[in-house]
């Protein structure tokens, strides 16, 4: 039967005990050999890009102890996932604990509270500065004054570099030094902060704003993850969009790298309301899954909780991008390109149109949460359909372009939700062309990593069996 694509939704209050057999207490570990067992499973039923693994054809083993030979080739589960998986595949991945996993659907992450980026210096590109993008509230970034905009370049003492980044931004605790950067030098300033990690629900409606320009209302909305778990903030955020009598909407997906499927028709939903029914999204799975699980994605009137969706019926929506803007940020834009203008200002996006679903150790087809193996807490998300608008439009592995391609201004970021910040400043000039134009910055700097790579769910697009 064909299914529906919602988003995973896992309970909060889901105890890791509840999964695990009453055995007087006592969990028996599972052998690598189990593990790598499910891994092959869950590839060869539901791997996107099954057809470029030889070895996960249906016949290349003759039976299960020939599969097992092969299994034990590897060392662990995690070479022989590397082993299976496509070369065209980016962000497929296999997990040790699924329960961070679980905790990042819902939302939840370790966090002090910073979100930055890390660029490359322009005249040293082996050594890293990092940026704020934005400040949480309520934690310890906030309580410490850090503000967007703000530089560093040392962490413990140490110099950021390409090598070390990973390694010096991952304990709880840390200390940065601060810098200044004015478009080609960085300097320290002597000055110091420490931060703390722990744990937060971050609402991903982070900046909602009507401003009044020659007596046209315009809405913006600066919207940071599709976590399912806030829709019912971002058809508020809407709500009062209609309130207000906006007749235009700049949605702010430039560090929004993706999240629920679902999230991303209701939120194309929220910009439009006159499609309902008609294609949003249609669905490719490997050849083996096409005919059961491939079903059209279709713009709708209600969000997940069965409230009515908050719809402006625009003809057009301005989006600002770069290149951290991922999957379903990018599904927003390729599938509402059909029926409106879609003004893209900022950057190239990422190039992600695959949408995955997470695997547990249980049985197909379902390898449920429910009914996984209690000896061990691996688990998947591998990519198993990819996405095309109602035109067919798919596989822009380099990413979407912009309408007006423009950089951020590392040394000028600007305050979010500012009309003078540059980006959106850029994006109201197309809709109130000026004889002074904005000019488009382009820094010609590399972006290298960012806050949210560490997530477990970094530009992934989740969706359900």
């Amino acid at each position: 039967m064909k299914k529906k694509i919602i988003l995973l939704l896992i309970a909060a209050t889901t105890l890791l005990s509840s999964c695990f057999k009453d055995n007087d207490d006592v969990l028996q570990e599972a052998s690598t050999l189990d593990i790598q067992n499910f891994i092959y499973r869950g590839l060869n039923f539901f791997y996107l890009y099954k057809a470029d693994t030889p070895e996960l054809a249906n016949d290349a083993f003759a039976n299960q102890q020939a599969l097992d030979d092969f299994l034990n080739t590897f060392n662990s589960p995690e070479a022989l996932f590397d082993f299976l998986i496509s070369g065209q595949d980016r962000f497929s991945i296999l997990v040790d604990n699924y329960i961070a996993l679980e905790n990042a659907l819902a939302g939840v992450t370790l966090t002090n509270g910073m979100e930055y980026g890390l660029v490359r210096y322009p005249n040293n590109p082996s050594n890293i500065f990092g940026y704020v993008r934005y400040v949480l509230p309520n934690t310890d970034a906030a309580a410490k004054g850090l503000t967007r905009g703000m530089i560093f370049n040392t962490v413990d003492g140490t110099q950021i570099t390409e090598n070390n980044f990973s390694e010096l931004l991952a304990p709880d605790t840390y200390t940065l030094g601060l810098a200044t950067f004015d478009g080609t030098t960085i300097t320290p300033t002597g000055d110091s902060v420490q931060l703390t990690k722990a744990e937060y629900t971050e609402n991903p409606v982070y900046v909602t704003r009507t401003f009044d320009i020659l007596g046209q209302k315009v809405g913006y909305l600066m919207y940071n993850s599709f976590t399912r778990d806030f829709d019912p903030q971002l058809n508020a955020a809407f709500a009062q969009f209609q309130a207000d009598g906006v007749t235009d909407v700049i949605l702010d997906l430039r560090y929004n790298g993706g999240g629920s499927v679902e999230t991303a028709s209701d939120l194309a939903s929220m910009v439009t309301g006159q499609f309902n029914g008609q294609i949003f999204y249609t669905e490719q799975w490997n050849e083996d899954r096409q005919a059961a699980y491939a079903s059209d994605g279709l713009f709708n009137q209600t969000i997940s909780t069965g409230e009515a969706i908050n719809s402006l019926n625009l003809n057009r929506v301005y989006i600002i991008t770069t290149g951290r803007t991922a999957s379903a940020s990018e599904m927003v834009i390729n599938g509402l390109d059909p029926y409106i203008d879609v003004i893209q200002v900022g950057g190239t996006t990422t190039g992600k149109f695959q949408a995955s679903f997470l695997l547990y150790d249980a049985p197909a087809p379902d390898f449920s949460r429910t009914l996984a193996n209690p000896d061990h807490t691996y688990a998947m998300l591998p990519l198993v359909f990819k996405t095309a608008n109602a035109n067919g439009v798919t596989d822009f592995i380099d990413g979407l372009a912009p309408d007006v391609a423009m950089d951020e201004d590392y040394s000028n970021l600007g305050e979010l939700g500012d009309m003078s910040e540059p980006l959106l400043a850029a994006a109201l000039a197309e809709i109130f062309p000026s004889p002074s134009p904005v000019r488009p910055y382009r820094s010609g700097l590399e972006e290298v990593s960012e806050s949210k790579a560490s997530s477990p769910l970094y530009q992934l697009m989740i969706a359900e069996k």
